[in-house]
């Protein structure tokens, strides 16, 4: 049996208990939806953007338990959670599995007009604003991961920003896994910044008990004009924890947007990464970096869509590697005709520690305007044999010598992070990682 047959299954049994606890502008489009993922399926190796994951191995499992009757979760976040990114004075939030955590709100208050809160609720509230945004970006005849997320989610979280509204505090979601049983969950976020509207965003992936869940995730996000938005995503989750998510960002005319994801510690990732550049003097920096060891395996795949003229992009992704993990990435950059003066750069360097890691690179540029100033490049290696010999001359170990290697090799790209506080931190749980100290999800209960 195909994996999709149970879940195909689990639709047509409970497809009204499922609409019972969502709101009727996310309902709008799960039948459209669950017709994609019977026609699509579970995309194989043989599509070009999932060739380096079997993600029918990943669902294959059958006895995930999943929340549909949206039962109350017993959890204090503040209890299952202690933040590695302390003193970064942000509004905190909670998402518990995929409902937002609403018992527990931040002290701090935010601009007028700016609403951070559960989508099934915002839906109910102000079905026109989401009705205009959910699921516009994230096809669902195009891939079959946003199919089955789009025909299973019943909440998730939901950040508006008015036009001329800059948001000063960083808004800090912790998307916390939390169940007595294998759990799957299946989270969105839908996020809207209008016109000149400034806003930076920190999610933060972590398990809360040692079981076995599987994510779905599908994150679309809308860039006005002039607007700003500052996107970090980092995981410290543990070994037997399963991502596969994909976001979506549509940016207009002379917006920019920062993009880094982080993967201290994981089982499984699979991402995918779709910018749209659709206005004019449009600009991104899509970043990332990746420790990974024993068994795991990250997966980047990323498509930045040039669509309009005097655009930038510029995209740098590092993967350490160590034991007998796997890392892929494969990144396209597209240039339509109407695109002329696009200036692009996209690297992906990658450090194999090991002989038995191993990693896939694919970097790809397709441009079909001739006025453009395009950069693509990719390296895999060992490590640097003179530069060990030259420290350990100076009296360095050799396994402080290797370790002082990888944090510099890292560097580069936290130095691009724009908020100091999670740029000087990640300096610190960086070097912790290197040097084993970070071998489960530092904030949970595991590791106490």
């Amino acid at each position: 049996m195909n994996s999709e047959k149970q879940y195909i299954q689990l639709f047509e049994e409970c497809r009204e208990m499922i609409a019972s606890h969502s709101a009727p502008a996310l309902n709008a489009v799960r039948e459209k939806a669950f017709a994609h993922f019977k026609q699509k399926g579970f995309p194989s190796r043989k599509v070009e953007r999932y060739k380096y994951t079997d993600i029918d191995a990943l669902f294959a499992k059958e006895d995930y338990g999943l929340n549909l009757n949206r039962l109350d979760i017993p959890v204090n976040p503040y209890d299952a959670f202690k933040c590695d990114v302390p003193n970064l004075s942000t509004s905190l939030y909670f998402m518990v599995n995929d409902s937002f955590h609403e018992k527990y709100q931040p002290k701090s208050i935010l601009p007028e007009g700016v609403i951070v809160g559960s989508l099934r609720k915002e839906a109910e509230k102000n079905p026109a604003l989401i009705e205009k945004c959910y699921a516009r970006l994230a096809m669902t005849d195009d891939d079959g991961i946003t199919a089955l997320n789009t025909m299973l989610a019943q909440d998730g979280l939901f950040v508006y920003v008015p036009a001329h509204t800059k948001v000063d505090r960083t808004i800090q979601v912790i998307n916390i896994m939390r169940s007595d049983v294998d759990l799957m969950a299946n989270r969105r976020m839908l996020i809207v910044l209008e016109d000149h509207a400034e806003a930076c965003l920190l999610f933060c992936d972590h398990t809360a008990d040692d079981r076995q869940f599987l994510t779905t995730q599908v994150v679309e996000a809308f860039v006005g004009k002039g607007a700003h938005l500052d996107l970090y995503q980092m995981e410290e989750t543990h070994a037997r924890n399963v991502v596969v998510g994909n976001t979506y960002i549509e940016q207009e005319a002379d917006s920019h947007v920062n993009h880094f994801t982080v993967t201290l510690h994981n089982g499984t990732t699979r991402t995918r990464t779709d910018l749209s550049l659709k206005g004019e003097g449009a600009s991104c920096e899509v970043c990332g970096f990746v420790v990974a060891d024993k068994q795991q395996r990250v997966d980047h795949n990323t498509l930045i869509d040039h669509q309009a003229a005097h655009c930038t992009s510029k995209e740098l992704y590092k993967y350490v590697l160590d034991g007998h993990s796997t890392g892929a990435f494969a990144g396209k950059v597209l240039v339509r005709p109407n695109a002329q003066q696009t200036s692009s750069e996209e690297t992906n360097q990658n450090l194999c520690v090991t002989p038995t890691a191993h990693m896939y690179t694919q970097p790809m540029l397709e441009i079909y305007a001739d006025d453009v100033k395009c950069s693509h490049g990719s390296t895999v290696g060992q490590m640097n044999e003179a530069a060990l010999f030259y420290m350990r001359q100076r009296g360095i170990g050799l396994e402080e010598a290797r370790l002082l290697l990888e944090v510099a090799f890292i560097n580069e790209v936290i130095e691009r992070i724009r908020l100091t506080q999670l740029r000087d931190r990640l300096h610190y749980l960086v070097d912790k990682r290197f040097r084993g100290e970070l071998s489960k999800c530092e904030g949970c209960r595991l590791c106490k």
